[in-house]
């Protein structure tokens, strides 16, 4: 396994500011009762040993936020959630997530707490190039998790799902576990191409000197009703750029916003909520309201199955976008995740019929479309399998 010192430095886009996402999620299995009594596992973290892995993947802590269930953090490059055994890491930049791994895995273990899963998730980078060392290619990041995770019982699974044609709507997922996990629903939302004016509320100094705060950014961009019941931590950036987290009882939402012309961006997610209290469609018209992007796309990530996930087992229909490509991909140990992705249409346009392509990678390890069936790629720890899956 590499050390987080062996992979040099980042280097920094000469262009703009990377918003696309990094984020890895590792469910833990609980500790003998004589080891943990009061339940309280990863929380019982204390800052100092938080901040050890958090140095790692070159990121810090600016704000915080909790309930009985668990704690929020926001970062310097996105948000921390630590769940008694769950740990959901999310950054942006060119920050080093995956360098957070062994310091994570060597505390947990201090605690006798033993790996359940791990979900790695992302978009495709506006800066690939920029990216540093273990995230240059999807190829690279999916050898480092399986170093981590390719022995437990399903093997590390790899998926690059979206359209040959639209390279830039490509998601990519690792995923392995022991058994399978808790029924929960995860939305993960990205958007580019954000509306200029209301990217400008974002901004923290507007163009008529007018100073805006953080808790007047969430209120003006509405996004203090998407889910009306969160309590939202916010922080607002120099000169530009927004973050929250959302925490209501055990579900947690949070949003980045990257408002510069050119390059913007913003994400949302929410996690671990009742899906029968929200009906998906309209979760998303909420957060689009706020945002107005040209592109975005949405990933559900299901466990539980259809029954337990009400709307969000069923695709989105979203009036004024056209969807590009909706895919179900099943995951081991009974897991469905759910793509789509959209864009900004005139009007009485007609959406084409969705289709589904996947990626492949060149001899060289780089990431290359190709042309073929339907396909899930896998890797064992030691090398690259690529195998039909013609139910995806």
């Amino acid at each position: 396994m590499p050390s987080a010192d062996s992979w040099g430095s980042s280097p920094a886009s000469p262009i703009g500011f990377e918003g696309y996402e990094k984020r890895l999620e590792i469910t833990f299995s609980d500790a003998p009762v004589f080891e943990d009594p009061c339940g309280r596992g990863l929380r019982a973290l204390s800052r100092e040993q938080i901040d050890s892995f958090l140095d790692l993947a070159r990121c810090t802590i600016v704000s915080q936020l909790s309930d009985k269930h668990f704690d929020s953090y926001v970062l310097s490059e996105s948000s921390l959630f630590v769940y008694p055994h769950k740990v959901v890491l999310k950054t942006c930049g060119t920050t080093k997530l995956l360098l957070s791994i062994p310091r994570i895995l060597e505390l947990a273990a201090e605690l006798s707490l033993p790996v359940l899963s791990v979900k790695y998730s992302r978009g495709t980078f506006i800066f690939p190039g920029a990216q540093p060392a273990p995230h240059r290619s999807f190829s690279e990041e999916v050898s480092v998790l399986n170093g981590f995770f390719g022995g437990l019982k399903s093997g590390g699974n790899a998926y690059v799902i979206g359209d040959t044609f639209k390279p830039n709507k490509k998601w990519h997922v690792y995923y392995a576990t022991e058994e399978p996990e808790q029924p929960m629903v995860t939305l993960e939302m990205c958007m580019t191409g954000l509306d200029v004016k209301k990217a400008a509320v974002f901004f923290k100094n507007s163009a008529d000197g007018r100073c805006s705060s953080a808790k007047e950014m969430t209120k003006l961009s509405g996004i203090s009703e998407i889910i009306p019941e969160m309590e939202i931590c916010d922080f607002e950036f120099d000169p530009c750029g927004y973050s929250m987290n959302g925490v209501f009882g055990p579900a947690a939402s949070t949003i980045h916003v990257t408002p510069e012309e050119g390059f913007s961006y913003a994400s949302y997610e929410a996690m671990n909520f009742d899906p029968s209290s929200l009906v998906y469609s309209d979760v998303i018209k909420r957060v689009l309201a706020g945002f107005s992007p040209s592109d975005f796309s949405v990933a559900v990530t299901i466990f539980g199955g259809h029954g337990f996930a009400k709307s969000w087992a069923k695709g989105a229909d979203v009036d004024s976008y056209m969807c590009d490509d909706l895919v179900e991909q099943e995951l081991p140990g009974g897991g469905l995740l759910m793509y789509q992705s959209f864009t900004a249409i005139a009007p009485g346009a007609v959406s084409p019929r969705s289709t589904l392509e996947m990626d492949g990678w060149s001899s060289d390890g780089m990431e290359t479309s190709v042309n073929s069936d339907d396909m899930c790629i896998c890797w064992d720890a030691g090398k690259k399998v690529v195998k039909k899956d013609v139910d995806a």
